[in-house]
Parts: structure tokens; sequence; C-alpha cells
């Protein structure tokens, strides 16, 4: 597919602090669901869509997470070394820059999944991605059809689908689902230090370039050692 995103930044460096004790001596990425790493659905659904390298960031554990995926071969894997220190979301980026090329990147957290498992919201994704009008596309879950997300939602999305942040509303619709579309270009000149995604999203949301994309499968979001026994027992019921 011509418009799908070669390249794709994998976000593998938090410390999981929620998924302790799981997380003691292990990356959350590492933790399996259903006898499957969650890095390794993330990376499934990637080459299945077609993306043919991804950049893992880390730092928690990140000879483990190195070791884990030197055993794949239907992806090119590039690693960013966070060892000396976590860059947050949006210096994560920024430290990955030179490594991402120039051309819109899928960005990918490595806690949630969407079941039936295959790779067509992120071809949908793709499809609708549009460089000229688009600075962000994000993948939006369903708040009622999700598992795992107990908050009160993140986005508001309207017709044309532009989003905007719930800001101070009591809730919101749509949960950001771990996958977005970016351009590189907005990390060309950010310091390698922390910083938070959040405020180049208020820019892209203020000139009506951040949009976002409906997510047609149930999610799932394991971010605690609950929702991770969670997502065990809906797979088991929900076989196929």
């Amino acid at each position: 597919m011509s418009n799908m995103p070669h390249t794709a930044m994998v976000l593998a460096a938090g410390l999981g602090t929620r998924m302790r004790p799981l997380t003691d001596d292990t990356a959350k990425p590492l933790l399996d669901v259903s006898e499957r790493a969650l890095i390794d659905r993330a990376l499934d659904e990637l080459v299945r869509a077609g993306v043919s390298r991804a950049i893992v960031n880390v730092h928690w554990c990140a000879d483990k997470v190195e070791t884990h995926l030197g055993s794949r071969t239907d992806i090119e894997l590039l690693f960013s070394d966070e060892r000396d220190g976590l860059l947050d979301t949006g210096g994560g980026l920024a430290k990955a820059r030179p490594m991402l090329g120039d051309d819109p990147v899928f960005v990918v957290n490595t806690d949630a999944f969407w079941m039936p498992a295959g790779p067509e919201p992120l071809q949908q994704m793709a499809n609708t991605f549009d460089a000229t009008e688009m600075d962000g596309l994000l993948l939006l879950a369903d708040r009622t059809e999700c598992l795992g997300f107990p908050g009160p939602g993140d986005m508001f999305r309207d017709e044309a689908g532009r989003v905007t942040r719930r800001g101070e509303a009591p809730t919101a619709p749509w949960a950001y689902a771990g996958v977005r579309i970016t351009k590189p270009q907005h990390f060309d000149h950010d310091p390698i230090a922390p910083f938070s995604v959040l405020p180049k999203w208020d820019a892209m949301i203020a000139e009506g370039r951040l949009f976002g994309v409906p997510l047609d499968r149930f999610w799932l979001h394991v971010g605690t050692p609950e929702a991770l026994q969670e997502a065990e027992a809906w797979i088991r019921a929900h076989p196929g």
C-alpha cells in the first residue's frame, strides 16, 4: 500500500510502575498477554500492515528488550537508547529524530491492543492521513468498547474528524488508543530532554490539524496487573 508509513516509533522505555510487582525485573512491553508479549503484539500488526522498520526506545530493562527482539527477522529494528534518562513522550521522539526519516511515521504505545487482531485499523489510518491538511492523526477507542480504561475519556471528534481534548468537560466519548501518525519534522528543533508531546497536540488542535479515526475493534488497555488479568479472561471468553 503506497500510502502506508514505512517506519514506526515503538514506545518501550517506560518504567511500568503501575504494573509492579510484575515489572520489578522486566519491562512492561515484555509482559505476556495470552502467551504473546505486548511489544510483539504491536510489532505483529505493524508488519501485517506493511511497515518495514521500527525504532524502539529503551530504558528500563533495556538489555532484556533488545535481547527479546533480537530474534525477529520480519522487520528492521533500530534502538533509541534512553538508558541515561527517560525522555517522556516528546523527548523520546526528539532523540530518535535522526532515525525516523522525513515521511510520516506511526507512533505506537505498547500497553494496548485491539481484538480481533489484524492490521485493518492501521491500514484505515494510512488511507485517511492527508499530509496537506493533517499534522497528526490519532486512533480513537470508543469508551464503551474497551477494557482497562476507567478514565473519563480523552477526546472529542467533530464530523470532519478533527479532535479536541476533553479539557474541563467531565467526560469525553473517545480514548486515545495509543497509535498515531505524525510528521517527524515536528521534532526537528526540540532539545533532547524530557518533555510531553501534549503541547504539540494542542498547537495542532489550535490550527485545526489534529484528526482522529475511530477504532472499529474492541480495545484492551493493559496498564495494571488487574487489567492484564482481565485482558487474559476477555481473550479466553472471546476465542478467535
